[in-house]
């Protein structure tokens, strides 16, 4: 397994995980590469392999000392594994090498899972957004203090 920044040659993997994991309210392919090439100064997306394969991905926005993850997806087949654990690890990671002060998410409330993952991580919740989605679930607004954070 690795996780680095997406290439050109990843969008199309990219464009799929987007469309399983947020039907409805996925990003486009063009809007993907743009973000992948750079013409978004402030967007990472950072792609996770597993032999060679796109499994899963990260989209985070760093600016100033704020960065916010804004996307974390894992193949449906690939779920389980300890991948969407390791996509938030390097997102900390690079965006406190990065200069961020805390990284802020949005989850939706009924999301157990992934609001379970981000707790066992050092997220602290601090608001929440009600009919924040487009089914009109509430979203639990987290935050993780980078201040001690390693990176190098």
């Amino acid at each position: 397994m690795t996780v680095a920044a997406a290439t050109p040659d990843d969008v199309e993997a990219l464009t799929q995980l987007e469309l399983e994991s947020f039907p409805g309210e996925s990003w486009t392919a063009d809007y993907l590469r743009v973000a992948i090439d750079g013409q978004m100064p402030t967007i990472r997306v950072r792609s996770l392999r597993v032999a060679q394969e796109v499994v899963g991905y990260a989209i985070v926005s760093v600016v100033f000392e704020v960065a916010e993850l804004q996307r974390v997806a894992v193949a449906p087949a690939y779920r389980r594994r300890g991948l969407a654990r390791a996509l938030v690890a390097d997102v900390v990671s690079m965006a406190a090498a990065e200069g961020a002060e805390r990284l802020l998410l949005e989850v939706a409330e009924s999301n157990a899972a992934a609001r379970a993952l981000y707790a066992s991580l050092g997220f602290v919740e601090i608001d929440r957004r009600e009919r924040y989605y487009r089914d009109g679930a509430t979203a639990v607004v987290l935050e993780l203090d980078l201040h001690n954070v390693e990176h190098g």
